[in-house]
């Protein structure tokens, strides 16, 4: 049933643009409902109130899948709320400018995207296909493992935990430094594992023994950030020589890479299903 939900959730989230089907909708909503029940403005300045914002929507998941007897009404809220988790609009809206941008040959347009896609997630500075591959990685892959692993309820709860680190610069809910801290520390803790897994699928679907060497070193290391350990084993993993003046060949070439490897983690999953080892 768990690949039936990833193959539907995967087909439809593309097509389903209005922001009924978007997790960022509902975020606000609950931001909203949080901050009204709490009557401040900077309620997650607490680390205890943190956790109980970030684990409520998976309890009240959790519970209602328990409750739910009926298999085929199980089946559809799961992938139901599978569909909402995956992907991220803003990001394919920033792909898609980005490539007009640069078969237009407009240069500035192509690093204001940029730029605003980094600041956006959050990320650190990187080039723009880097962050494409971080981000496929963020919003599917590691939303397929903790679906695959722990269900509907445990892909909301990385989901959540993932837009409280990216959207910390919201103007109308602030979160202190102590917790935001915290809030990625646990996300890194978190991304240790899936981001080594994603990065051997990458091997496979790469020129795996140029890759081998990174990825066996980034077992023993525990500085980099699972964003660097990622992005730096799917370029040897990709392994191209690009012209600097060609724009679009890093993020084609490393959204190709992490299309194969999205590929890859399902044909693995229809096989320990086929085996009984995922339901």
């Amino acid at each position: 049933m768990s690949l039936i939900s990833l193959l539907i959730a995967l087909a439809a989230e593309r097509y389903l643009s209005s922001s009924l089907w978007q997790f960022n909708h509902y975020y606000c909503q609950y931001l909203k409902w949080c901050k009204q029940l709490d009557k401040q403005k900077s309620f997650l300045q607490s680390e205890n109130k943190t956790f109980v914002f970030l684990i409520i929507p998976s309890l009240i998941i959790g519970i209602v899948l328990t409750l739910v007897v009926d298999g085929l009404l199980y089946f559809l809220l799961s992938t139901l709320v599978l569909i909402i988790c995956f992907g991220c609009i803003k990001s394919r809206e920033a792909y898609k400018c980005f490539l007009r941008s640069a078969f237009r040959g407009e240069t500035t347009t192509c690093e204001i995207n940029r730029q605003q896609l980094l600041q956006d997630k959050g990320l650190e500075n990187q080039g723009f296909g880097q962050s494409l591959v971080w981000l496929n990685y963020r919003y599917y892959v590691a939303i397929i493992l903790s679906f695959v692993l722990f269900g509907a309820a445990g892909a909301v709860l990385y989901r959540l935990l993932t837009t409280l680190v990216e959207q910390n610069h919201d103007t109308e809910i602030t979160i202190s430094a102590q917790v935001l801290k915290s809030c990625r520390q646990t996300l890194a803790i978190i991304d240790w594992l899936p981001v080594r897994i994603t990065a051997f699928g990458y091997m496979f679907v790469g020129h795996f023994s140029k890759a081998l060497p990174s990825w066996l070193e980034s077992l023993y290391d525990f500085k980099s950030t699972p964003n660097q350990v990622l992005i730096s084993i799917a370029e040897v993993a990709e392994d191209y020589s690009i012209d600097d003046q060609d724009c679009t060949a890093e993020p084609c070439l490393l959204v190709r890479l992490a299309k194969r490897n999205v590929l890859l983690m399902l044909a693995v999953i229809s096989i320990l299903t086929i085996l009984g080892v995922v339901n």
